[in-house]
């Protein structure tokens, strides 16, 4: 039962991150692929963790914590999804302000119809969670949590649960931030638009000033997509500091 337990219970909680992580939980990723690489990392990190003070898996609190460290792993990894699904909201905000929502696709992480242009967001910003060796810092903080949570011991304070729900009211804030330059430009435009129509009655802006603000939509990302890499890496670099402070592992 000993034996059972020191590997059980890590690589439930190891199991946690990668069901909620960026990149990994994606439906795209089979199961027994992330099983595997869930075992790997547990026989890896288990030699370095102490031992657990469990004796008997057969009863409800060994039942317990088996949930509970599931919800360590997945609370870690829902901060990196965050992230990420900011640039999908601030995507969607971009494609209904220009026009072009109606174009969706199947979103693989989560199975559901989204903006293409959400979808483009995600894939950017999947690609420089990777460049940025994202999955060796969410690999770096679950085995960090072993030390500040340590297995059958500890368990996040009410502040920390606070603190892990009010991170998901960055998501809006920074998809905002992100789709600001987007939503003034068509602002100007839509502006412009106005005044032709004032100016011309004459013409269709209906028929005419949906196109062109489909243009410029498209125009308008080009122009705006040298900014996706700054804004990725000022709120990854938030969400890592948050993951510290969360861990308590530094300042």
């Amino acid at each position: 039962m000993n034996f059972l337990s020191d590997y059980m219970l890590p690589f439930m909680r190891i199991s946690g991150l990668f069901a909620a992580m960026v990149g990994l939980s994606a439906r795209t990723i089979s199961v027994p692929v992330r099983t595997l690489l869930t075992v790997m990392l547990t026989l890896m990190i288990v030699p370095v963790v102490p031992p657990v003070p469990i004796d008997d898996l057969v009863n409800l609190g060994a039942f317990l914590l088996v949930i509970k460290e599931l919800l360590i792993g997945v609370a870690i990894g829902f901060i990196s999804m965050m992230v990420l699904e900011t640039f999908v909201l601030a995507g969607q905000i971009i494609a209904m302000q220009t026009g072009l929502g109606f174009a969706s696709i199947v979103d693989p992480m989560n199975g559901v119809n989204v903006p293409a242009v959400g979808q483009f967001y995600l894939i950017l910003a999947t690609l420089i969670f990777w460049t940025v060796d994202g999955h060796l810092a969410m690999i770096q903080m679950i085995v960090m949590s072993f030390e500040a949570f340590p297995v059958a011991e500890s368990w996040f304070s009410p502040t920390q649960l606070k603190d892990i729900a009010h991170w998901g009211g960055w998501m809006f804030i920074m998809a905002l931030t992100i789709a600001l330059a987007p939503i003034v430009s068509l602002l100007i435009v839509n502006l412009a638009f106005g005044v032709m129509t004032k100016a011309a009655p004459q013409l269709n802006i209906f028929s005419l000033g949906f196109s062109i603000a489909q243009i410029m939509g498209l125009v308008i990302i080009y122009i705006t997509l040298t900014n996706q890499t700054f804004h990725f890496q000022q709120h990854w670099q938030r969400g890592q500091q948050f993951m510290c402070e969360l861990l308590t592992i530094c300042s």
